[in-house]
């Protein structure tokens, strides 16, 4: 039985099961699936994850913020993201991805509404394997600003368990869509975290008082953990397990190629008014 609203649970859901791309073909996805939705399409409910690792810049990250150098060695890609907020790190094992997208109407007009709505599955899946979660209540003060996980928490959008940041979520919403992504911290790699970005003075200690993963908080493996969420992103509405079609590929593909992959998208200046 699902929980969402009729507006949302009686429209044709597909479940993407953990799809593994580059951080650029991830965001283009999640364009492309808006923009299914928007035409009459499925709605999308999707786990992903990052291959190669990925840093993903917030919309108006500075770019000198990232250590380029140390990417380029370590054979990390650099993308951006639509959504705002500081650079995450996505390990390819250690962080859980996931995306909703439906149309902008079939959803709450109010943001804070809109974020307890689709937050929803993600408590209960982080929940469902034994940890104690919930959006962040006290105030946890900024310790670095172009890190997203060691910005100033937000009680719409972020989760803790045990007092450190497990999970943040993002949406940006278009004319006609709206796609709410988070990243899910299965295991803390502070180190590769840190080393991403430039001019902090920011230790590994430090960023694990922030930042915990759920495999230090429940004995689950990444796959049932995997599962989990899928199963329980697909109970919320009531989704049939489907997949992206051939011209939807072909669409991200090209989306890739001009924009998401490009200097004048990840390496724009901030300033810019570019989309």
């Amino acid at each position: 039985m699902n929980d969402a609203p009729d507006a949302i649970a009686d429209r044709e859901w597909r479940l993407i099961r953990e799809d593994v791309h580059s951080g650029a073909m991830q965001m283009a996805l999640d364009e492309v699936a808006a923009e299914t939705a928007a035409a009459g399409g499925p709605r999308t409910v999707r786990v992903y994850s990052w291959k190669p690792s990925c840093l993903s810049l917030g919309y108006g990250q500075d770019p000198e913020t990232v250590d380029w150098d140390y990417c380029e060695r370590e054979g990390i890609d650099v993308t951006r993201r639509p959504t705002g907020g500081g650079g995450i790190y996505h390990d390819n094992y250690g962080d859980v991805a996931y995306s909703i997208v439906a149309p902008k109407a079939e959803l709450p007009g109010d943001l804070m509404d809109c974020y307890h709505l689709l937050c929803k599955p993600i408590l209960d899946a982080i929940r469902s394997v034994g940890v104690d979660v919930d959006f962040v209540e006290d105030d946890m003060p900024v310790i670095w600003h172009p890190a997203c996980y060691l910005r100033a928490l937000h009680p719409a959008h972020d989760m803790v368990a045990e007092g450190r940041k497990v999970a943040g979520n993002a949406q940006y919403r278009r004319r006609d869509a709206v796609i709410q992504h988070g990243s899910l911290t299965y295991s803390v790699d502070a180190e590769t975290h840190l080393g991403v970005h430039e001019g902090h003075d920011v230790t590994p200690e430090e960023f694990r008082e922030r930042v915990v993963g759920i495999d230090e908080l429940a004995d689950v493996s990444r796959e049932a953990f995997v599962e989990e969420l899928e199963s329980t992103l697909a109970d919320f509405v009531e989704a049939e397990e489907g997949s992206w079609t051939d011209d939807e590929l072909d669409k991200a593909r090209q989306r890739v190629e001009e924009k998401y992959d490009t200097d004048d998208w990840v390496r724009r200046n901030p300033q810019s008014k570019s989309a």
